[in-house]
């Protein structure tokens, strides 16, 4: 082979990387961002749902820059422990993350997930657009009528506005520290409850 056609070749094989790489039939990935309590928890669970392809823990809803986990666990900067969750919609929509997040926590306990008590705790909804907002509206009052609590939902739909991820020690939490007291007494049990209820939407594991 010449070094034309060689060169051409090259060409046509760094076309073609390029359509494979941005394929116009493939949805860009969304976002959504629940607070249901310590991230620990919401993290582990929805990082084994089939179609999440990234969670990252952090803060949101407060009004202090660029908060550490120290000055949230305090409680007075206004921030949620949150996650924030990239999700392919050609595999899960926004309204089963919804029912998800509803059914591993309790909605229905203002400012606190059992023992974890504090504003920082809360129940709570950061829609990215008002689709998000009437779709959290919807599935809440569905809910309340269903009998599926005992109590009135209580989570807040706020507005996203500025995220900012958690120290690196607190990303992939469970995973990195499944000895610890905690995780045991609290995250197992949910991501247990999560692959009993949700095991035909969970990831299959490698």
């Amino acid at each position: 082979m010449d070094d034309k056609s060689k060169a051409a070749q090259n060409k046509q094989s760094k076309s073609d990387d390029t359509a494979k790489q941005e394929d116009p039939a493939k949805k860009p990935l969304k976002v959504a961002t629940f607070g249901g309590g310590c991230f620990w928890c919401t993290e582990a669970v929805f990082l084994k749902l089939r179609g999440v392809e990234k969670v990252v823990s952090g803060y949101t809803g407060g009004s202090v820059k660029n908060p550490t986990y120290a000055q949230v666990c305090e409680g007075f900067t206004g921030h949620a422990e949150v996650i924030r969750i990239e999700y392919n919609p050609d595999e899960i929509k926004f309204e089963q993350l919804l029912d998800v997040f509803f059914h591993t926590h309790d909605p229905t306990t203002r400012n606190r997930q059992g023992a974890d008590v504090g504003t920082q705790y809360r129940s709570s909804i950061f829609f990215h657009d008002e689709e998000q907002k009437e779709a959290a509206k919807k599935i809440i009052a569905e809910l309340d009528k269903s009998g599926d609590f005992d109590a009135p939902i209580v989570t807040t739909l706020e507005e996203m506005k500025i995220f900012y991820p958690a120290e690196d020690y607190h990303q992939d939490y469970f995973a990195q520290n499944p000895n610890n007291p905690y995780c045991q007494a609290v995250v197992g049990p949910k991501v247990s409850k999560f692959m009993k209820r949700y095991k035909e939407m969970a990831k299959k594991e490698k």
